[in-house]
């Protein structure tokens, strides 16, 4: 049997391997970019009171649309209409923070990336 690299039998020794395991690497990184680049373009309904204030929230966290029923504008009581807003933004939020883990997870079968 020939000896390759290092002695070891076959050649390169576990090289072709490493140059499989570095394609499927950059082969990843692709797919998460483009997921990503997917996450920032979802649009994400969030309402409150009984759809009394309701919200579209982008999947870079912005706010691009917000209605508010003129019956929940109360100027005595401002702190009840920010209320309903953040729990609007809450709930988009959360079904957002879902959806973008169930399609970075579909990349990456689950396991936790560092970002």
């Amino acid at each position: 049997m020939a000896k390759g690299f290092r002695g070891m039998p076959g050649g390169m020794g576990g090289m072709g391997n490493m140059g499989n395991l570095m394609a499927q690497a950059q082969k990843m990184q692709k797919e998460l970019e483009n997921v990503q680049i997917e996450i920032k373009q979802l649009r994400i309904a969030g309402s409150a009171g009984g759809d009394k204030v309701k919200l579209v929230l982008g999947g870079d966290h912005k706010i691009y649309n917000l209605e508010i029923a003129p019956e929940v504008i109360d100027p005595d009581d401002a702190e009840m209409l920010a209320d309903l807003i953040t729990a609007a933004y809450n709930q988009a939020n959360d079904e957002l923070e879902a959806k973008s883990t169930e399609m970075m997870n579909k990349v990456t079968g689950g396991v936790k990336m560092p970002f």
